[in-house]
């Protein structure tokens, strides 16, 4: 019989991870219901070394569909049910109209389980391609009988989480573009100009100044030697992947992250708009607080800040409520804690974490362009720098050979 690897809740809020037999993926679904446990994911559980590091398959039939896809879908289809549609008929009609070849065929397999009774959010949950966040939505909203409202807000959420990351990359279009430039420049400069010099000085049979000889090494390491360079980035950027894949490395690496000037505000402001959009969002449809900050836990991208939030959902439990072991645990914005103990004083917690949230992306902006504004003169004057100096080598190596003469 075929074992599937699961992550579930369970009554506590303690998310489980272990291995359970089945003849279906269905079945392993409701075995665990069964249980008492809330089910987040089922995967058949495959061995051999078509394994990753973590257990899963290196290999996938499935791609998860982009963002923009997901978005799209969920639009969509929140406005056919709120045009009075059938479900069914809904999927038909996007179906008919999705030019993802992708989306189509995911549409189909999910209508085919809706067709033959299962719910949309397990439907969904069977193509494997789809967030816990998302599935615990739909399954709250098809709970509630308020499936159009879920898909609503799940629009909205979708739209202000791409809104917010177009803004951090947009902005980081022009740095990008401006440390290529400079690096091809450099590499230029060293690898086609300085060579056309160093023949001169060799004609002069003249001991060159060190530093245009260190600028005439440079050139000739980077023509003879230029495989050896990337030869090393490859081998950095896999030792890089492979150190952040151990759990230890990566609390350490988030750690100095979250203690850089500038970048540190910045990550803990991010995710702080992510943590607050998404529990609200969960709290506002129906999911118990230990079970969304179970699923919240695991969107969070800084495992700092993410074992600070285990460690609240542990305070949680016995009953202290939020905003209390957010500021005890610490790590958290001050003004996000005091807007939580608002929240719940008043008995509006869900529309203050939309607040906190809705804040803090203006502040991720604000931090943004910032950065930027720091950012973008010190890689001009560091590009600044670097050519002269380059320049200046040779200057001095000519000035020499000048004096030789006279």
């Amino acid at each position: 019989m075929p074992r599937y690897r699961y992550e579930a809740v369970d009554n506590a809020g303690e998310v489980l991870r272990d291995e359970i037999e089945a003849p279906t993926p269905e079945a392993a679904v409701e075995r665990l219901r069964d249980q008492g446990l809330l089910p987040l994911s089922v995967n058949e559980a495959k061995s051999g070394f078509l394994r990753g590091g973590l257990g899963q398959p290196l290999f996938s039939k499935r791609r998860a569909l982009s963002r923009k896809s997901t978005l799209l879908l969920t639009q969509q289809l929140a406005n056919l049910l709120h045009a009075g549609m059938p479900l069914d008929r809904a999927l038909t009609i996007l179906i008919g109209v999705s030019e993802d070849e992708q989306a189509r065929s995911l549409l189909e397999r999910v209508q085919e389980k809706v067709r033959g009774g299962s719910a949309l959010a397990d439907a969904l949950e069977a193509q494997g391609v789809f967030s816990r966040f998302y599935l615990n939505m739909i399954r709250a909203g098809e709970a509630g009988g308020a499936l159009e409202v879920v898909l609503k807000r799940l629009t909205e959420f979708l739209e202000r989480s791409q809104a917010l990351r177009e803004t951090v990359t947009s902005a980081l279009i022009y740095p990008m573009i401006l440390l290529t430039v400079s690096a091809l420049s450099v590499i230029i400069l060293l690898t086609f100009v300085v060579p056309q010099f160093q023949r001169l000085f060799a004609d002069a049979g003249k001991a060159l100044p060190l530093a245009t000889q260190i600028v005439i090494a440079v050139g000739d390491g980077f023509r003879h030697y230029w495989w050896v360079g990337i030869l090393l980035i490859f081998l950095g950027v896999i030792g890089l992947r492979r150190q952040l894949s151990q759990p230890e490395n990566r609390v350490r690496w988030d750690r100095w992250l979250l203690r850089l000037p500038l970048v540190g505000d910045l990550i803990g402001k991010v995710e702080t708009a992510r943590l607050s959009r998404t529990l609200g969002t969960l709290l506002g449809n129906g999911v118990s607080l230990l079970n969304a900050l179970a699923i919240v836990r695991e969107t969070l991208s800084n495992q700092v800040m993410a074992a600070a939030l285990s460690e609240v959902a542990e305070h949680v439990k016995t009953g202290r409520g939020l905003a209390e072991p957010l500021q005890d645990v610490g790590g958290f914005p001050k003004l996000a804690v005091q807007m939580v103990r608002v929240g719940e004083e008043t008995g509006q917690l869900q529309e203050m974490l939309i607040q906190i949230a809705d804040t803090y992306d203006g502040e991720v902006q604000t931090a943004v362009k910032r950065l930027l504004t720091l950012l973008e003169p010190a890689m001009i004057l560091g590009l600044g720098v670097i050519i002269a100096g380059i320049i200046m080598s040779i200057l001095v190596a000519i000035l020499s050979l000048n004096e030789l003469a006279f």
